[in-house]
């Protein structure tokens, strides 16, 4: 007997077909001898209504009250789908965020997990019973309904996937594993078999919509394996767990592209020290997470600072960023959502040189031109115009020849 667990996501539990199709895949588990924990995210696209309505009563609702409202949306799912389960003579319990033992921190709209308690969980599956969690959600040591961020379902998944030392984690998606890029962004892209905490926590990172970074951080940290496939089908999906040596024979595993971004350029900042910490403090403070930052050399006694944020944070980090200078004259600060971060990813760069000059070179004989540049050990990614976003991934994909991998 094995301890499964498995997430569903918005669009495996999409309407009554989809959920009965997982509480069927669900039982197939079940009838093998396995005990299964099910986490679940909101019907596709009820996140989106909820938003949505929210904003049509408030444009910036609190913080406290989104959570109390976007929580509804796993509420309901969680209940369909025992109720799916049920009617086909499997028994099993829905659970909230909290019932399960999910305590966060305080942040609203964005909370850490801090402790995974399980609830009752083990004491319901030695019943026999199928349990159903709603992802995405917690609550803080105040009591308050806290939720995730987008995504949250993943983490939900890995994490009581860690806490109750699960022997498997199974992360089932529209999409049957992760790709060498978005294959609707890229037609030829191949599924890869196996991938790197490190190659799936980058490509999460900048931009591909697979998983969410903060999962594949907390399964690298507790060693969580998962797998990530389809549920429409049976075929195997993609391992993700620790580098082996193999991996590195591979230079580039896959191409991010990331839209969502949106560049921040301060102009005339005093050049001196302390300026550019005065903003970033100010940002952290604010919970913006900042990823691309340049700044030019400093003339005349001022400098430009230029660097990039996920588009939904623009406008608070706009105002983090005139607040924290107001006392600054002369300082102008502008922004754009016409950019979009395009990243290539893989082990194999530790041991291979070149790959620079290579994704350059492509960039260049496809006429586009590169704004902001960022690297690690394992990933290289440039801002581009967002109107050459597509042609650029392609051309980038095709140069490093990612449709012809094993």
């Amino acid at each position: 007997m094995a301890l499964i667990v498995q997430k569903y996501g918005g669009t495996s539990v999409k309407d009554v077909d989809r959920i009965q199709n997982v509480a069927r895949r669900v039982k197939s588990f079940v009838d093998q001898g396995n005990q299964v924990v099910v986490v679940v995210s909101a019907r596709g696209g009820v996140t989106n209504e909820l938003v949505d309505r929210a904003k049509e009563i408030n444009p910036h609702p609190a913080e406290r009250e989104m959570d109390m409202l976007l929580a509804c949306g796993e509420q309901e799912t969680i209940a369909l789908t025992a109720m799916a389960l049920h009617a086909i003579g499997q028994p099993a319990v829905s659970r909230l965020g909290y019932q399960a033992g999910f305590v966060t921190d305080k942040e609203h709209t964005r909370a850490r997990i801090i402790d995974i308690t399980g609830g009752d969980i083990k004491e319901r599956l030695a019943l026999g019973e199928v349990v159903i969690v709603a992802g995405f959600q917690g609550q803080n040591t105040e009591g308050e309904i806290t939720t995730l961020g987008r995504g949250g379902s993943d983490l939900s998944a890995v994490a009581l996937a860690a806490g109750l030392k699960a022997d498997l984690c199974q992360i089932f998606t529209d999409v049957e594993g992760v790709y060498t890029a978005d294959p609707r962004v890229v037609p030829n892209a191949r599924k890869i078999n196996e991938i790197s905490y490190e190659e799936m926590l980058e490509l999460a990172s900048m931009g591909s919509k697979v998983m969410q970074a903060r999962s594949v951080e907390f399964a690298q940290k507790h060693g969580v394996i998962f797998e990530v496939r389809s549920s429409f089908n049976d075929q195997p999906g993609t391992i993700v767990k620790a580098e082996v040596p193999s991996m590195e024979d591979v230079v580039v595993s896959g191409v991010a592209l990331d839209k969502n971004q949106a560049k921040i350029t301060v102009s005339d900042l005093p050049d001196k020290p302390g300026t550019a910490a005065l903003v970033f403090q100010a940002l952290g403070a604010a919970n913006v997470i900042v990823d691309m930052i340049v700044q030019n050399v400093g003339r005349g006694g001022a400098a430009n600072l230029t660097f990039t944020v996920a588009k939904d944070d623009i406008h608070r980090a706009v105002g983090t960023v005139e607040k924290a200078l107001e006392n600054y004259s002369g300082v102008k600060v502008n922004y754009t959502g016409d950019i979009a971060k395009l990243s290539v990813v893989g082990v194999g760069m530790r041991s291979h040189a070149g790959v620079a000059a290579t994704l350059f070179d492509i960039l260049a004989k496809h006429s586009v031109n590169i704004q902001m540049i960022s690297t690690s050990e394992i990933r290289i990614s440039v801002a581009i115009d967002l109107d050459n976003a597509v042609k650029a991934a392609q051309a980038v994909h095709d140069g490093f020849h990612l449709d012809q991998l094993a």
